[in-house]
């Protein structure tokens, strides 16, 4: 029904699911809560970072035609390939560590991040990408600004030391991986939240959000996402509308994420921005 954009079976199965159906949404149950807006920022890379990632996207292309087997068994390749370009988005130095190019999508970081420090905002920074977050860390050292660390490798105690200190007051900014810090603890010290690359699930990236966006916030939360233009980062978020799409169709809001086929994955590396 997603892949093929059928609308009839959509309508069929709402009608059968909804008597079994009460939803409430978070506005609907948390009307106390301060609005949430979100706002795309689209980084436009330098003609240097577009010739990499053109090379790295058609590159993929030969890679993935040149491994035996039907579409399906590429599978493991196709995602492979994904990752690289997902990851080249970001920075080239996640690609190839010895890289020169600077990012884009870094010095937007650096100056979304100086202007919300000066108007004294806190700010929570997710990325799916640890090493990603490696450089976020090196660049804010450089700068001297003060934040807080969580990934999925923080002890328990020590995770719940940092979001305590968050909460009081220490640091400005808490750089965050997005599987470990998307459930689960209360940072709504912060009124700001920056994603700086998107998930194929836009319901993670939500939740992650929901760490600032929850009871006990009393101001407007806003959320950035950072995407690239002309990459697989758009065609990524392009995805996420459709997916909210159609749930909005079937549950008014709900949550979901259908597997891709090999042959839809592969035909976002095929096509150009």
């Amino acid at each position: 029904m997603e892949r093929y954009g059928e609308k009839e079976p959509g309508k069929r199965l709402k009608k059968l699911i909804g008597p079994f159906l009460l939803r409430r949404t978070k506005s609907q149950v948390l009307e106390e809560l301060p609005p949430r807006t979100e706002i795309v920022l689209h980084v436009e890379m330098s003609p240097e970072e577009s010739a990499f990632y053109e090379v790295l996207r058609q590159q993929a292309v030969q890679q993935i035609e040149q491994t035996d087997g039907p579409i399906e068994q590429k599978n493991f390749r196709i995602l492979a390939e994904l990752m690289r370009l997902r990851r080249a988005c970001c920075n080239s130095r996640l690609v190839m560590p010895e890289s020169l190019i600077p990012s884009t999508k870094l010095a937007l970081f650096h100056k979304v991040s100086e202007e919300l420090l000066e108007n004294r905002h806190k700010v929570l920074v997710f990325s799916q990408f640890v090493d990603h977050l490696t450089i976020l860390r090196q660049s804010l050292d450089q700068r001297g600004v003060a934040y807080q660390y969580l990934d999925g490798s923080t002890p328990p105690k020590e995770r719940k030391r940092r979001v305590d200190a968050f909460q009081a007051g220490e640091g400005d900014i808490f750089l965050i991986s997005l599987k470990a810090g998307g459930l689960g603890i209360n940072l709504t010290a912060a009124d700001y939240v920056i994603h700086m690359d998107p998930w194929w699930n836009p319901a993670v990236e939500d939740q992650a959000s929901d760490r600032a966006h929850r009871i006990g916030q009393m101001r407007p939360v806003t959320i950035y996402r950072l995407v690239t233009k002309g990459t697989i980062e758009e065609k990524i978020v392009d995805l996420h509308r459709h997916k909210r799409d159609l749930a909005d169709g079937l549950l008014e809001g709900g949550e979901m994420s259908a597997r891709m086929s090999a042959e839809d994955l592969l035909r976002l590396i095929r096509e150009e921005g």
